[in-house]
């Protein structure tokens, strides 16, 4: 994992456990995680990740990234960078599709898609390290995985869904 998706997770992280109003306060709290980063470098941090300030009890603003922006679509580039760095694991099942990432990623990864624009794309579930991905009837799970696995530049020979064998839970996983 890069130094930046490093230094953006935690950010992430940072902004959605405690009230950071300004550069130089998250500044100061990834230098204690042992990150440097110039007040540039986390400016265009926040803008990639979305983070808009908002006005908290008290009248103060602190950062926030929002869920869901319906209005706001992402360039396709920034679609595709935010899946190259954050996408470990596509693998489609019907018209679902389970996107793997690294733990507390996957609101980024959903976020980006959900504002992707994407036709083939109904909508996303994510939690923590797991993104569920609706795909519509007409191009099924299939394609939006083959799309989606595109866009990760992850190896387009993978498979589509996972074949448990054997008995009692001793069995082996193989992509079909």
């Amino acid at each position: 994992m890069s130094g930046k998706t490093q230094r953006q997770q935690l950010i992430a992280k940072l902004i959605s456990k405690q009230q950071i109003s300004s550069q130089p306060q998250l500044q100061s709290l990834l230098k204690r995680n042992k990150i440097e980063a110039t007040q540039a470098t986390i400016s265009r941090d926040l803008e990639e990740l979305g983070a808009v300030k908002v006005r908290v009890a008290g009248g103060d603003t602190v950062y926030a990234i929002p869920e869901f922006e319906p209005a706001r679509l992402a360039p396709t580039d920034h679609l595709r960078r935010v899946m190259g760095e954050w996408v470990a694991d596509v693998v489609a099942s019907g018209t679902l599709v389970v996107v793997r990432t690294p733990p507390g990623c996957a609101h980024v990864v959903a976020s980006a898609l959900d504002r992707s624009g994407l036709e083939q794309l109904l909508g996303t579930v994510a939690g923590d390290d797991t993104i569920i991905c609706v795909a519509s009837e007409l191009e099924g799970g299939k394609g939006l995985a083959a799309k989606l696995r595109q866009l990760a530049g992850l190896d387009a020979q993978k498979g589509t869904a996972t074949k448990v064998t054997g008995t009692k839970g001793k069995g082996k996983v193989t992509r079909v």
